[in-house]
């Protein structure tokens, strides 16, 4: 029980460690990822920028490959009276056939991440508001943690469960050792005991005695059996149930005390077959 215990110590030590480990290591990277990704709005605001106030036409090459660049971080464009002007990388399938997806992604993204504002240096009176949500990849850094803990936890119990398991079936097995030892060991005060009933057969004077110690001696034989037969599969036999019952209520009935009464209602059948093993049902 001790090294069972030890076993399953030792398991939580290291489940707690692993898991500790890689929620802390996965929040660090969520929170280094969630920066990159805000800096990446930034970078696509200002380029976006960049190609409304150069009229000269250089930055237009750099700032449309930021731009460009930018196919995993959903965004949501609203003006200052948070009318919806523009979306990127949303699901175009229920932009298309749900009229509040977007109304619904932004009040998630506000939900997720603080906005990032663009004011127009040619009106002050002009602001964008950029709504930005979670990619996958930073969805699955932050909820990694919480799939591998459910793995270990699962590995926890099978290998808690296994090692019960073979614990208990240990521990059946010395029982029926210890069982099949005993059974062993009664075999040989059973024979002498038997020997003896025979010499007091010889005085017809024992006869009523002799018959009652027969019986006992009988069952004692029986007890021994069962002890051997402990971890063996039963031996099923087709048996009279109502003889055996008989059979136990009479032995009974004469070694019980005397204001015990004893009654079998067999509902009126004489015979009842059954497949049973008469050493476990006596």
């Amino acid at each position: 029980m001790i090294q069972l215990f030890n076993w399953r110590t030792g398991l939580a030590i290291v489940a707690i460690a692993i898991v500790s480990g890689t929620i802390f290591y996965s929040q660090f990277l969520a929170r280094k990822i969630a920066k990159e990704e805000r800096l990446r709005v930034e970078q696509w605001v200002e380029a976006g920028k960049l190609l409304m106030i150069d009229q000269t036409g250089v930055s237009d090459k750099l700032a449309g490959i930021i731009i460009s660049e930018n196919k995993t971080i959903p965004i949501i464009v609203t003006d200052e009276r948070g009318e919806i002007l523009d979306h990127v990388n949303l699901d175009s399938a229920s932009v298309r056939n749900d009229s509040g997806y977007v109304a619904r992604k932004m009040k998630e993204f506000k939900a997720e991440n603080p906005s990032v504002e663009w004011n127009n240096p040619s009106d002050s009176t002009e602001r964008n508001i950029y709504y930005y949500g979670h990619t996958s990849l930073l969805n699955q850094v932050k909820y990694y943690p919480l799939v591998q803990l459910l793995i270990i936890s699962l590995f926890i119990i099978i290998t808690i469960t296994a090692l019960s398991s073979r614990y208990q079936s240990v521990q059946n097995q010395v029982w029926a050792g210890m069982a099949k030892e005993t059974a062993h060991q009664l075999g040989t005060p059973l024979s002498s005991l038997h020997g003896w009933v025979e010499m007091l057969k010889d005085n017809p004077d024992n006869e009523m005695m002799v018959q009652e110690m027969s019986k006992d001696v009988e069952r004692l034989r029986l007890v021994s059996d069962r002890f051997g037969k402990i971890g063996s599969t039963p031996q099923l036999e087709s048996h009279d149930i109502l003889s055996q019952v008989n059979s136990m209520v009479e032995y009974i009935r004469k070694r019980a005390p005397g204001k015990v009464k004893f009654s079998v209602d067999s509902h009126g059948s004489n015979v009842l077959i059954a497949r049973i093993s008469p050493p476990l049902f006596d």
